[in-house]
């Protein structure tokens, strides 16, 4: 097996004054928690030069060069460049190599005071020379705070004295007072050519300009903004197109503003259209940052996790540092992206993480602290500085014998190989896993969990040149499963299309059953719905089976299913899951269509008429078994079973039949009165007889409420006249003379100018029609109450007096 391990590549002796730089190292490290100095190191794109900036006592640039030649490196001078100047170093700008050999190579110095200084190392003299002197800034006064390049561009934040009208606003005055500037440049043999100076934006926040390809970030330095709610976000720049895209380090891109139009922008008119959304987010602090070569941002939060901020605004995690790793936001001195490689150095340790899934592949100890740095001549391979020299990362073979041959408890490489296999797939699988509960290697053995042993089985037995070995004989049970499935598979390959309609019933038919026997996870159920979707005909024998159902000549069906498989079919929705209206299929967050779901599609593509009794016969299973607590009844976020089956219905007028026995089978008074109202927009009014005269012995409540809706509808037309006397059986005890009155003149249609008051087209309602039900209330009211009858039939009226008690001689 082969691991990662430093390598190293050159000593500093081969660096001119590498003997001042090993000192500088020396005393950095030997300061507690000195890690600023680290960061003031700056090393060239091939690895050829390093510059340390000074900035106490006098300020000014250290540089040491790499020399190839042995008589170079005797007769090299070594420079300080930009000692001599008056101004503060701000930063480095490398801006290429003029040859492919890397025989020359140009550098930007930049001040404090906004001037820059042009140096060039020519291999053949040995030596860096100035090329030129100029100002990047505009004004004399500004002040620039960060600076990097990108391609021919270079990107500087300078901050500008506040104007006289804005002098009254401390807050303007303090926060408020920066630019973003940018300015072409060109290599030519006797200097650099400068373009002009375009203001990107203007009145920002102090911000960190770092550049990742195309892509320029702006990051709020925390140390110097005092405005905490600047350091909620970040900004990147686009040149190509020109674009500006406001970023949080826990949602990613939240806002993107085209500047076609605009070519400079103003930070507070930008900021303005996401102000609501960054008032309601609150991010972790980004400790430390680094761009990743492809256009993306590398950042270590304050939480312990390092996340990337890929170039299409999508923030993803990658790996979370352990607690004590972070108790000083100045542990992590560099990190970097080589390839699919992420290089971390915290607290004197090299993290190697494989960024695509974040396993960690190696964790080295370093003796002392280094700088990491990426090399464009090997931008795959890590690259560190230590005061012991340079390193590299490379991979080395691992070694499994044991240290201690002759001892008798020494363990072999077979265990060895073994137990990583399955702590490995542990890790993958409980990666994979939504549940909390930590996975074991005995679990994972036991539990029929572990996927793909024939290949690692095959690696172990070639490693090991053995026939039989430890990982083979605990899965052996699995191992066996594989073979019978090859075996079937070789079967179907040179089966006839009879015998591979039988194989395929078959295997749907165990599979079905197999799962819904089972409390189904994410995987599975998402794999019970590419075996309905991809063998619908195969599924709908299988569910006859497995649910055992039958139908017989009164339409009357039953199901003898086992509780497990209720218990599985009756799972309720997810949390957060609505109802999709009719014919629109809308699953949960896991992209599965439930269990219940799926039986109510086959059965409504196969059997419609079976639907509405299947419905009936599952809410009579999750109203009498209360144990599970599970359904839709207990659960306020899981609608009930009725409007689930109603979810499935496509929206067509031929499938309302469908839709009213579904509403009526729920016994539900709401769905009741759909029901009955989809009935009377059909004009089916023999149907909604028979559902009045049914649902109005249900309860009082609902008697009154169809009843009324009836009494409604009479009053606007004449369809329901062969069924008045079964109407009129319905009226409520509690019903009036007025309040039907009321009832039928709320429900008239309004009358036509053209029509007399007493010309009529015979579609109306009439005194005639209601004088038997009037007749019958009316009786009903002027009826004696029997509540006081047998008060009033007492034989003397009022009662007799009570005899008088005598009273004896008062005390």
């Amino acid at each position: 097996m082969k691991h990662l391990a430093l390598d190293q590549l050159a000593d500093l002796g081969e660096f001119t004054g590498g003997g001042d730089l090993t000192e500088y190292l020396k005393q950095s490290n030997m300061k507690s928690c000195n890690w600023s100095a680290l960061r003031d190191i700056r090393i060239s794109p091939d690895g050829q030069h390093i510059h340390v900036i000074l900035h106490k006592p006098k300020g000014g640039l250290m540089t040491f060069d790499r020399l190839q030649r042995t008589h170079q490196l005797q007769n090299h001078k070594h420079l300080d460049l930009g000692s001599g100047t008056s101004g503060k170093i701000v930063d480095l700008v490398y801006l290429g190599q003029r040859d492919k050999d890397g025989g020359s190579s140009d550098l930007a110095v930049v001040q404090e005071n906004g001037g820059v200084e042009f140096w060039r190392y020519e291999e053949c003299k040995a030596g860096w020379y100035l090329q030129q002197t100029s100002e990047l800034c505009n004004s004399p006064r500004a002040k620039v705070v960060s600076v990097c390049a990108s391609g021919n561009v270079i990107i500087w934040s300078e901050e500008r004295p506040p104007s006289e009208s804005s002098l009254s606003s401390t807050a303007a005055r303090n926060n408020f007072q920066y630019c973003i500037c940018t300015r072409t440049y060109e290599l030519e043999e006797r200097g650099v050519c400068l373009g002009g100076v375009n203001i990107m934006l203007h009145n920002s926040p102090r911000y960190a300009v770092i550049a990742s390809a195309d892509n320029v970030y702006l990051l709020p330095d925390n140390n110097e903004t005092k405005l905490s709610s600047i350091s909620k976000f970040f900004l990147t720049w686009s040149p190509d197109p020109d674009s500006i895209t406001v970023s949080s380090a826990c949602k990613g891109t939240l806002l993107r503003k085209d500047l076609h139009l605009s070519k400079e922008s103003d930070f507070k008119r930008l900021i303005s259209d996401c102000v609501g959304l960054l008032s309601t987010i609150n991010p972790p602090e980004i400790i430390a940052f680094s761009a990743t070569g492809c256009g993306g941002l590398l950042v270590l939060l304050g939480s312990g996790w390092i996340s990337m901020l890929q170039k299409d605004g999508v923030l993803r995690r990658i790996y979370k540092l352990a607690d004590n790793c972070l108790y000083d936001c100045s542990l992590c001195s560099s990190m970097h992206v080589y390839g699919g490689v992420l290089a971390l150095t915290v607290d004197r340790t090299l993290y190697l993480i494989d960024i695509r899934c974040g396993t960690e592949l190696e964790k080295i100890p370093l003796k002392k602290e280094g700088v990491l740095f990426v090399n464009c001549r090997e931008r795959n391979v890590p690259h560190l500085l230590t005061e012991s020299g340079l390193f590299v990362a490379k991979q080395r073979e691992r070694d499994l014998s044991p240290k201690t041959p002759g001892h008798s408890e020494s363990i072999s490489p077979e265990s060895l190989l073994v137990e990583a296999v399955f702590e490995e797939a542990c890790k993958y699988y409980q990666r994979r896993s939504l549940s909390s509960t930590q996975l074991t290697v005995e679990k994972l053995k036991s539990g029929g969990m572990f996927q793909a042993p024939i290949a690692l089985s095959s690696i172990l037995k070639g490693y090991l040149k053995t026939q039989k070995t430890e990982l083979l004989s605990s899965l052996d049970a699995e191992l066996k499963s594989l073979v019978a499935l090859e075996e079937l598979k070789s079967s179907l390959v040179k089966a006839s299309e009879t015998e591979l309609a039988l194989h395929c019933e078959n295997l749907v038919s165990e599979e079905v059953s197999r799962l819904l026997c089972t409390e189904l996870d994410r995987e599975n159920l998402l794999y019970l719905n590419v075996i309905f979707s991809t063998f619908p005909l195969e599924s709908w024998q299988a569910l006859q089976m497995v649910l055992q159902l039958r139908s017989y000549e009164e339409g009357s069906l039953s199901a003898k299913a086992a509780p497990e498989v209720w218990k599985t079919v009756l799972s309720p929705v997810p949390a957060g899951h609505a109802t999709p209206p009719n014919g629109q299929q809308c699953p949960p967050a896991n992209g599965a269509v439930p269990v219940f779901e799926l039986i109510c599609q086959s059965l409504f593509r196969f059997q419609p008429r079976w639907l509405p009794r299947f419905v009936e016969l599952a809410q009579q299973q999750q109203a009498g078994i209360s144990s599970w607590n599970y359904g839709a009844k207990d659960s306020p976020d899981s609608p009930p079973l009725y409007k689930r089956a109603l979810a499935i219905l496509p929206e067509k007028a031929e499938y309302q039949e469908v839709e009213v026995e579904l509403l009526l089978c729920s016994q539900r008074p709401n769905a009741v009165m759909q029901a009955l109202r989809l009935l009377m927009q059909l004009g089916k009014w023999g149907q909604v007889a028979q559902v009045a005269e049914r649902f109005c012995q249900q309860s009082p409540l609902l008697n009154k409420e169809i009843f009324t809706t009836l009494l409604g509808e009479l009053s606007q037309h004449r369809d329901l006249d062969p069924y008045l006397d079964l109407l009129w059986t319905l009226c409520p005890e509690d019903l009036t003379v007025t309040s039907i009155l009321n009832i039928v003149l709320k429900n008239l249609p309004p009358s036509t100018p053209e029509r007399g008051p007493f010309q009529t087209d015979g579609s109306h309602l009439t005194v005639g029609l209601l004088k038997p039900l009037l007749s019958k209330v009316l009786q009903r009211e002027t009826k004696p109450s029997q509540r006081y009858a047998d008060i009033l039939q007492s034989p003397s009226f009022p009662p007799p007096t009570p005899p008088r008690r005598v009273k004896g001689p008062p005390r």
